[in-house]
């Protein structure tokens, strides 16, 4: 059905007037005429009886202006969804994120995307950087917040949004625990809680990197994949670990956080974002722009970072 000839029929509803309605349509009064004939045609009722002062509506005529104008507001809902969609300003937004980006990137991204697009629904999937990474690459994700390097071949974009350096985890009975700082070269002999090189490749390269650039291999006790579950077994009394220093802000009860004297750039690992060149969901280009527009901050109360 042409919208434009349901338009047509609203305002002569409206007017009662084949002359005043055109005008306020902008049209020939025949167009209007022939517009209305050709609707009345199309649903096989007269919608208006005309008399020699104007028109009057019939009983189908009465009875479909509200459909009517549920039509045309239906109509220009739907222009507007798919012109906000195109614009990026609606639509679907899927986030992949690890752990570690609830610290910081998350709380300070997301609200201020909220902000900005709030007709964007956004659906966050927490998953390892592997994961994320292989979603990405399956389009079962628009972007991801991904701990880097990724130590695997991907045809993803990243972009560095927050820098960590890597501080020391033990528990809290630990005999260093009471330290504020102590160099990584004192771990050397203690037990590892070591990051998964299958289900955390990243951490796991950056964090044994670390320890060799500190003339040691660690002696790993335990693995995991993700920082929390590193974290808990540290606070199990298992071992020692090294954890982006974004994560003081999980308060362990029984795990102590100590800064490490160290310069090398082993000491470091990245929260990124990553997403596919050419993806065609435009409110992923709007949150890309909006991350693009970031620094690369440290995390909060880094030592020795700028």
């Amino acid at each position: 059905m042409d919208l434009r000839r349901v338009r047509h029929f609203v305002v002569l509803a409206e007017t009662l007037n084949v002359s005043r309605a055109a005008e306020r349509l902008h049209i020939a009064q025949p167009a209007l005429s022939v517009s209305i004939q050709k609707l009345e045609t199309e649903l096989g009722s007269r919608l208006f009886e005309r008399t020699s002062t104007g028109v009057l509506l019939t009983a189908s005529g009465e009875a479909a202006v509200a459909e009517a104008r549920r039509l045309l507001y239906q109509g220009e809902q739907l222009a507007r969804s798919a012109r906000e969609a195109a614009e990026g300003t609606s639509g679907r937004l899927r986030i992949g994120f690890v752990g570690s980006a609830i610290y910081q990137l998350i709380p300070s991204l997301i609200p201020l995307f909220r902000g900005q697009y709030p007709g964007v629904e956004l659906v966050l999937r927490e998953a390892t950087s592997t994961s994320i990474v292989q979603m990405l690459n399956e389009d079962a994700l628009d972007v991801g917040l991904v701990r880097a390097p990724l130590m695997q071949p991907s045809a993803a974009t990243l972009v560095a949004l927050q820098r960590d350096r890597f501080i020391a985890a033990l528990p809290r009975t630990h005999a260093l625990a009471q330290r504020r700082r102590l160099p990584l070269a004192e771990l050397r002999g203690e037990r590892f809680v070591m990051y998964s090189a299958a289900g955390a490749p990243g951490l796991h390269g950056s964090a044994m990197a670390a320890c060799q650039a500190a003339s040691f291999v660690p002696d790993i006790s335990q693995e995991a994949v993700q920082i929390a579950t590193v974290l808990a077994l540290v606070e199990s009394g298992l071992g020692v670990a090294l954890v982006p220093e974004v994560m003081r802000g999980h308060r362990g009860e029984h795990v102590a956080y100590l800064d490490l004297d160290a310069a090398s750039p082993a000491m470091e690992t990245t929260l990124a974002l990553a997403y596919i060149e050419g993806m065609e969901n435009p409110a992923a280009q709007r949150f890309i722009e909006l991350c693009g527009h970031r620094g690369l901050p440290a995390a909060a109360g880094a030592a020795g970072t700028s």
